[in-house]
């Protein structure tokens, strides 16, 4: 026998509309991903010059008085100093990376008899572990690997092309809109809550819901101006182990510089940014000296456990108290997420979670 159900309009919105909604919602967030991380960044940039500007603006109030407009200007000349220092390190960097690597083109041949005796001594090797003509086996795995690299490099030079014109695009995007956060965000953040302020029906709400907000703005804040500190003393480190070693092994001292920017750049990658600092160093040393590379390599590790065992620990101290296990399982996570940018707000969004966690017996209070 069949049944006749009846249902009333509000039963049938929940039913069809509101899911309707959330998928709709949903698709749009997927269309916007790539906006909201550039917009993501942008806060996360404009926080973590948070401490710069706030310096800044105690300098300018010291010498010239306390003045409203000191807090733009103090934005502007904290802004113009990273994006002048993030400059010079590229264009420091980057042509140092470049010669040595057609320095050590150049002087192979010489490099390759010098280590390895020349072919005579590789086809020794190769016969003393079972490979009669390893010269010829090499000469084929590097004539295969060519054609592959070319094969590629051809099919993809057009995508290539466009990716980095739309990669630029993006990051003068996100340089864009961290100033103008730098400049308008406190200003939006006080008229928000201002606005909100009072309109709770207990008086609690808001500023519970402003206290958390303000330690989750701290945390990013106070990790990454501590981040950069520890890694200026990183690079400062490596760029002295270079400057030495130049001294003993006789290659350019010019490399100092640079190598040392190298890895104070990388260290701001949490858990693997310094292990990458210090392997490109150790390749681009190799090139102008092998034996001065591989001293660099172990130096460089003795100083990290230095480092990450003393120094880093006493310059954080406890701004995160975060577990090692759950900074790794954060980094891992926003590795596979969101590539090197997880990699780097990885922790800072773990010790925001971390502060969420804290404050919810009083978010579960006010529910009460």
């Amino acid at each position: 026998m069949a049944k006749k159900i009846e249902t009333d309009l509000r039963t049938f919105i929940k039913f069809w509309l509101v899911p309707l909604g959330i998928l709709a919602i949903v698709f749009l967030i997927e269309k916007a991903i790539t906006g909201l991380i550039i917009i993501g960044a942008s806060i996360f940039l404009a926080l973590a010059l948070k401490p710069l500007v706030h310096k800044v603006n105690n300098f300018f109030t010291k010498h010239f008085g306390k003045n409203k407009k000191h807090q733009k200007l103090s934005a502007v000349f904290a802004y113009l100093i990273v994006v002048l220092v993030a400059g010079a390190i590229i264009a420091i960097v980057g042509p140092v990376v470049i010669n040595e690597t057609a320095k050590f083109v150049q002087n192979f041949p010489r490099t390759f008899e010098n280590t390895f005796g020349g072919w005579d001594g590789i086809n020794n090797f190769g016969r003393n572990i079972g490979i009669g003509n390893l010269k010829e086996e090499i000469g084929n795995a590097l004539s295969g690997l060519s054609n592959n690299l070319l094969g590629i490099l051809g099919n993809n030079l057009l995508s290539s092309v466009s990716g980095a014109a739309d990669i630029i695009m993006k990051v003068v995007l996100v340089l864009v809109l961290t100033l103008l956060f730098l400049l308008e965000g406190p200003g939006i953040v006080n008229a928000f809550w201002k606005g909100v302020d009072g309109k709770d029906d207990d008086g609690k709400s808001v500023p519970v819901a402003r206290r958390i907000v303000g330690k989750m703005a701290d945390v990013v804040s106070i990790y990454m101006s501590r981040q950069v500190v520890v890694a200026i003393i990183d690079g400062c480190a490596a760029a002295v182990i270079v400057f030495v070693l130049s001294w003993i092994f006789g290659f350019s001292q010019s490399l100092a510089l640079p190598m040392g920017m190298v890895t104070m750049t990388f260290y701001l990658i949490p858990m693997f940014g310094q292990f990458i600092g210090g392997a490109l160093v150790t390749t681009i040393l190799l090139f102008s000296n092998p034996v001065a590379g591989l001293v660099f390599a172990v130096v460089y590790i003795i100083y990290a456990q230095i480092e990450n065992n003393v120094i880093s620990p006493k310059i954080q101290g406890d701004a995160l108290n975060l577990k090692p296990l759950v900074i790794l399982c954060a980094v891992t996570i926003g590795v596979y997420m969101f590539g090197l940018l997880g990699a780097i707000v990885a922790i800072p969004i773990a010790g925001c979670i971390r502060v969420l966690v804290e404050e919810y017996p009083n978010i579960k209070a006010l529910r009460g």
